[in-house]
């Protein structure tokens, strides 16, 4: 079943952060949309995968699907949250090796709109390679948000006003997620 948002492909990376992925589950899923999760393969030791299956109704994936099965639902909208410094690089570089990361190469090209919320250490925040990886992102429209740790400037979101503190990294993902199919809305198709 697609909810009124339509599909949103949650792409977990592996990050102490991706065990909490279930709050951005239920955020997505309050808001309307069906939630896919894809996790990178090392991401699956930090997650509960039967969890976040009873949760979205669907199968987390994270390898390419084969001929005989099914083809899963193409995504409205992406957030990839947590992201790693492996990730935020490979993707700006378009290296597709694993599924997460060929639909992370397909998806500014397809128009699909994306935010990433990195959980990235200070020392590797700081280094030029991720710096011009952020940059690149940027200038393809897509929205990279400063981790949980590193400032950030402007008004609280909505969700930040209320609610439980631990889901506020989570929101700000769905509020430039939201920001960004407001200021791309004839960008984004259904399934």
């Amino acid at each position: 079943m697609t909810w009124g948002n339509g599909v949103l492909y949650v792409i977990v990376c592996a990050s102490g952060a991706a065990g909490d992925v279930g709050r951005l589950v239920r955020l997505a899923r309050d808001e309307g949309w069906t939630v896919q999760i894809v996790a990178t393969p090392p991401a699956l030791d930090f997650i509960d995968v039967p969890a976040l299956e009873r949760q979205t109704g669907r199968t987390v994936r994270s390898r390419y699907r084969r001929p005989d099965e099914p083809k899963p639902p193409r995504a409205d909208a992406i957030i990839v949250a947590p992201a790693t410094f492996n990730t935020i690089n490979k993707f700006a570089l378009g290296i597709a090796d694993t599924y997460a990361l060929g639909l992370l190469a397909e998806a500014p090209g397809l128009g699909i709109p994306v935010v990433v919320l990195p959980f990235v250490n200070d020392a590797l925040a700081s280094r030029v390679p991720f710096r011009r990886s952020v940059e690149s992102l940027r200038a393809e429209g897509v929205s990279i948000l400063p981790g949980p740790e590193q400032g950030r400037s402007g008004p609280p979101a909505a969700h930040d006003r209320a609610g439980d503190p631990e889901d506020r990294p989570w929101a700000r993902a769905l509020d430039a997620l939201g920001r960004l199919r407001r200021e791309a809305p004839g960008e984004v198709t259904g399934p």
